[in-house]
């Protein structure tokens, strides 16, 4: 497991990362104490070890957790109240690592395993992912009309677009917790598993994904992705571009060996 590199001498990491040898990373947000809140220095560690992993072809699919008993209870308010600067800013004027972004760039799957409190930015950490798994103790909630802070990071645009809007609406508008089964039958959340197996769920996950072929992992979550942000028939348009392009590269007897892998993985089910 390797630490945080700018965390001071002597203090723990604020990210911890796991490279698994079958091919995914488990990456840990380490702010324990503060509820994995999102200090300029964990936003910074977190958006340099995601492009770190992007770019180590041994990485294929990551997984993203915390610490304790939060997943992230959002932006640090304690270290933006106690800064000169203003929100956006780092303590030079120049704005913070965005791990959002980050996690947006990563080619392969990204899957959330949503410990506890996902809060507000955490609630937008976990939308950024492509999976969601989630603990029974696993709550969501958008403070942002309470706080006085205007989304920044897709919450107020990707969460209508997964559970409707009149429920997005409700839930950013009042502010009030979601919990872990609510989330589960609104679609939020991909299913619940058992606390103490939440990990080994993910990393399950994480390899079956592993057994597809590589560039279709990337290419396939590629298409998913620029697909959702389009009108219907533009994503239908850009998907028959795509896959005319892709396919006529791919040779028959390729296709047949991979329906034979395919079948007798089923035949082992």
């Amino acid at each position: 497991m390797s630490a945080s590199h700018d965390a001071p001498a002597g203090s723990a990491p604020v990210v911890l990362t796991e490279v698994d040898p079958a091919g995914f990373a488990v990456v840990t947000l380490n702010r324990p104490q503060a509820m994995n809140a999102l200090s300029r220095a964990l936003m910074a560690q977190l958006a340099d070890t995601v492009d770190a992993l992007a770019a180590d072809p041994a990485v294929r699919v990551l997984i993203l957790t915390g610490a304790g008993r939060a997943f992230c209870a959002g932006l640090d308010l304690k270290e933006l109240g106690a800064g000169a600067a203003r929100l956006g800013e780092g303590e030079s004027g120049i704005a913070p690592k965005d791990p959002v972004a980050a996690i947006g760039r990563f080619p392969g799957p990204v899957i959330g395993a949503i410990n506890g409190a996902a809060v507000t930015g955490g609630f937008e950490l976990a939308l950024a992912c492509d999976v969601l798994l989630a603990a029974p103790e696993a709550r969501f909630a958008d403070t942002h009309a309470r706080v006085g802070l205007a989304s920044g990071w897709g919450l107020s645009q990707k969460l209508s677009r997964t559970i409707g809007i009149y429920r997005a609406n409700e839930l950013s508008l009042s502010g009030r917790w979601l919990g872990a089964a609510e989330a589960d039958a609104w679609g939020l959340v991909n299913r619940v598993v058992p606390a103490g197996r939440l990990l080994d769920e993910a990393k399950a996950l994480a390899r079956e994904m592993l057994g597809a072929i590589p560039e279709m992992l990337v290419a396939y979550k590629a298409t998913i992705r620029d697909g959702y942000a389009l009108a219907f028939g533009e994503a239908m348009a850009l998907e028959s571009q795509r896959a005319r392009a892709h396919n006529a590269a791919v040779e028959a007897q390729a296709i047949e060996s991979r329906r034979e892998a395919v079948r007798a993985r089923n035949r082992g089910a």
